[in-house]
């Protein structure tokens, strides 16, 4: 009955003077099963004893009444019956058919649990949890002098838990569920002192912060039902599996199995669509890990899909909870309890699904809960888990593009949902899930400046016990570790067929291309990849005629590719109306070429300068298209940059040092560039350019002295946006989002281009030289994408 995984020494249970038993039996049949097992003699053959056997119910009332009190220090032993169900292909599980007799097999009715004993004997097993001595339940909590009936709640709890840890070990890790959450916070000296500070600042009665913080913690935490949690997963299972062949980490999977004996995971997963949560949830399932405790927002609360998901483990928290500090209280109080007793945790740190296919930029207020719980001293350490998980093909990307180009999102309910299940019918290649290297939490926001003082000290805790104030070095050591956690996901995130592909097919500006033609363009691309080593997919299949023809095959299925056959030989192009999805299939796999694209307008940049100034104005201009995309991409520090882009050139031009000496980049370095096979300034970086040219000329044309609505301001951005798309001042439609638009008017208020300023004529004339420099951007973009063979008929 320890709050641990080890087994107590050899000493604490050899020759107690007497033995109680704490029975959790819901039946009398469970009653009768404990009973006979324990007249059979049944503890003293577990345990090699002699002392007599106390029958004690294991309840708050009788285990106050008849063991805390006791002066002698008996042994205390949890016993429970467990049902199994019934086998079926050599594995004991739950389905459908089960309900039939209206019953749960692993908590059969008294009726059925009296047949079962019969005509199933191997259906049930008497389970003994770790036993303990009283006094040493009496040491585990030193609160329970002068309080008997808390310490009678805490006796049942951890009787509970050795229960619960007993049945895991029949019937494995996946089924791990925590047991009277809420009645255990409630009874936290802790977690009360924290309430009553709160109740005095606030001027609130105590009663009443209790009974608010009582109902919101019955709001938050996930009742997990092992029975629901069975039947969800093989419904939704057949649904997904015939969408998608699920590709995993296998080698992450053992690591992560290894670190998680010791750690609390928290997995924090790329998101890019609703189906992300079963994915990664049955990956694990299948491998036998606990089930996480998944954060999620109250729109997917309806009926019937929030009852069912929040008995599998999805903790329903509030978007926005400002200044009410009895839930931000609750919500950091839930979040150190399931991390202090190693419960896995998930959730989607981008704070909602990417509507461009990249990774938006990480919101940090449950990283700051997961902190304050480190500086707290509940917990010693978390492992936080990168997670991508990369789709070739999704079938809601069209309702994602339609959100970028100003449609209303579907609000979720049962019509969502039959339209979510109907569209998972069609098949949709490879999901590859892969995990990042493991990031020590404690670790990690050390090495960034957050202290992480000692529970206790005068900076981590106020005289009350209520946390301090969080330091703005705390801040942005948070802020640090989610951009930590944003580049291990991207680091494992692979290449796929379809991203390469319509990498390429964005890149010819509306033209339609053979399938020889597509494979020459995409030729040199894969070349570079194998060369990098970079994570990828089946990139093999787009080398050969019948493979590539498959994969544009499928991409017309999606619409996102049309295919005109009336010529000579297939030609294929991007779907009019389909530059976004296409986008999003490009942008899950662009991070990967943004440092070679931000080279080539160094370079174009450099050989505009006079030749002994060429090497300082390219690498200016690096650092300036570093910084207008720090809102899109995430880039390391100055100097890994620069050693990034180093590498880069050395690829392009293996004597790069060597011909730089003289302090200019070459006269021949254009067509070293051309060599290379490929360009990828204007496939990787126009649209987020343009984007960021609508704002910056909507706001040179703005009073200066007028305040911005940024709501009705990104309205603005994507009418003009539409009619410089119609005039071809834009490229593609891609460029016409809100959601490239809401980056940019980041960037510009980063620049102080939005507020307005006590000198309105300095703010416009910033305003106008934004504009400018992005438009001679743009320029030098258009002379990259003249320089791709791709775009050279005589090249294809």
């Amino acid at each position: 009955m320890l709050d641990h995984d080890s087994r107590l020494p050899e000493a604490a249970i050899t020759a107690p003077s007497s033995v109680v038993a704490l029975v959790d039996a819901a039946s009398r049949v469970e009653r009768e099963l404990i009973g006979n097992w324990l007249a059979e003699g049944g503890i003293a053959q577990e345990f090699g004893l002699t002392a007599p056997v106390t029958q004690l119910d294991l309840d708050p009332g009788a285990v106050g009444a008849r063991l805390v009190g006791r002066h002698d220090d008996p042994l205390v032993v949890p016993v429970r019956v467990l049902w199994l169900p019934p086998e079926r292909d050599g594995v004991r599980r739950t389905t459908f058919s089960d309900l039939l007799t209206l019953t749960n097999p692993r908590k059969p009715h008294p009726i059925m649990q009296r047949r079962l004993i019969n005509k199933a004997p191997d259906r049930h097993l008497v389970l003994t949890g770790q036993p303990a001595r009283l006094s040493e339940l009496r040491a585990n909590n030193p609160g329970s002098a002068g309080a008997p009936d808390a310490f009678a709640r805490a006796i049942v709890r951890a009787g509970i838990v050795a229960l619960e840890r007993a049945e895991r070990a029949v019937i494995g890790d996946r089924y791990k569920v925590p047991r009277l959450v809420v009645e255990e916070i409630l009874d936290s000296p802790e977690f009360l002192r924290r309430l009553d500070a709160i109740a005095a600042d606030s001027g609130t009665p105590a009663r009443e912060v209790y009974r608010r913080a009582e109902k919101a913690l019955r709001e938050l935490v996930a009742a997990q039902s092992r029975l629901v949690s069975d039947l969800f997963t093989q419904a939704m299972r057949p649904v997904h599996a015939s969408t998608w062949k699920v590709d995993a980490d296998e080698t992450g999977l053992d690591r992560l199995r290894t670190l998680n004996r010791t750690h609390p995971l928290v997995f924090l997963p790329s998101h890019r669509s609703y189906v992300d949560a079963f994915v990664l949830g049955d990956i694990l399932a299948r491998n036998d890990f606990p089930p996480n405790h998944v954060v999620g927002g109250a729109n997917l609360k309806f009926w019937p899909l929030g009852p069912i998901a929040r008995r599998t483990g999805t903790v329903f928290i509030r978007r926005s909870f400002g200044d009410d500090e009895v839930y931000k209280a609750v919500v950091e109080e839930y979040f150190a309890y399931l991390l202090a007793k190693r419960f896995n945790l998930e959730w989607y740190f981008e704070g909602g699904r990417t509507r461009t296919g990249k990774l938006r930029p990480p919101r940090y207020g449950l990283l700051n809960y997961l902190a304050a719980a480190l500086r707290s001293a509940r917990i010693d350490d978390v492992m936080l888990v990168p997670v991508s998980i990369t789709y070739e093909r999704l079938n809601e990307i069209g309702a994602i593009a339609d959100e970028q180009t100003g449609g209303s999102k579907q609000a979720e309910g049962l019509t969502w949902l039959a339209s979510y299940v109907r569209n998972q019918q069609h098949s949709a290649g490879h999901v590859y899930v892969r995990f990042g290297q493991p990031l020590s939490a404690r670790e990690r926001l050390t090495a960034l400046g957050d202290p992480l003082h000692a529970a206790g000290t005068p900076e981590s805790t106020g005289e009350t016990g209520e946390p301090a104030e969080t330091t703005d070095a705390e801040h942005l050591a948070v802020q640090r570790l989610a951009f930590e956690v944003a580049v291990g996901i991207n680091a494992v995130t692979p290449i796929t067929v379809n991203a390469l592909t319509t990498l390429v097919l964005l890149g010819v500006h509306e033209r339609a291309l053979t399938r020889g033609e597509l494979r020459t363009a995409i030729a040199p691309v894969l070349g570079y990849i194998e060369n990098r080593d970079l994570p990828r997919g089946e990139l093999d299949t787009l080398r050969d005629d019948h493979g590539l023809a498959v994969v544009l095959e499928q991409l017309a299925v999606a619409k996102v590719v049309t295919v005109y056959r009336g010529g000579l030989e297939p030609i294929y192009s991007i779907n009019p109306g389909a530059h976004l999805e296409a986008a999003f299939y490009r942008n899950s796999a662009v991070h990967w070429f943004v440092n070679r694209a931000i080279l080539e307008l160094a370079i174009l940049t450099a050989v505009e300068a006079p030749e002994g100034d060429q090497l300082r104005v390219g690498w200016e201009a690096a650092y300036r298209l570093r910084d207008l995309l720090k809102f899109e991409f995430f880039f390391p520090e100055r100097a890994e940059f620069t050693s990034q882009l180093t590498t880069e050139m050395l690829l392009v031009d293996p004597d790069w040092h060597r011909r730089t000496a003289a302090g200019t980049v070459g006269a021949d370095i254009l067509a070293r560039l051309a060599e290379s096979g490929f360009i990828m300034a204007h496939r990787v970086l126009r649209s987020f350019f343009d984007a960021q040219l609508v704002v910056a000329e909507r706001l040179a044309a703005r009073d200066p002295s007028l305040p911005v609505d940024k709501k009705a301001f990104g309205d603005e951005c994507l009418l003009v946006g539409k009619q410089m798309l119609l005039q071809q001042r834009l490229h593609s439609p891609e460029s016409v989002s809100s959601e490239l638009f809401g980056s940019a008017v980041k960037l510009a208020d980063n620049h102080g281009l939005l507020t307005p300023a006590a000198d309105p004529a300095d703010l416009a004339a910033r305003r106008s030289h934004f504009a400018a420099e992005l438009r001679a951007i743009g320029g030098r973009i258009s002379r990259a994408a003249t320089l791709d063979p791709s775009n050279r008929m005589e090249a294809l």
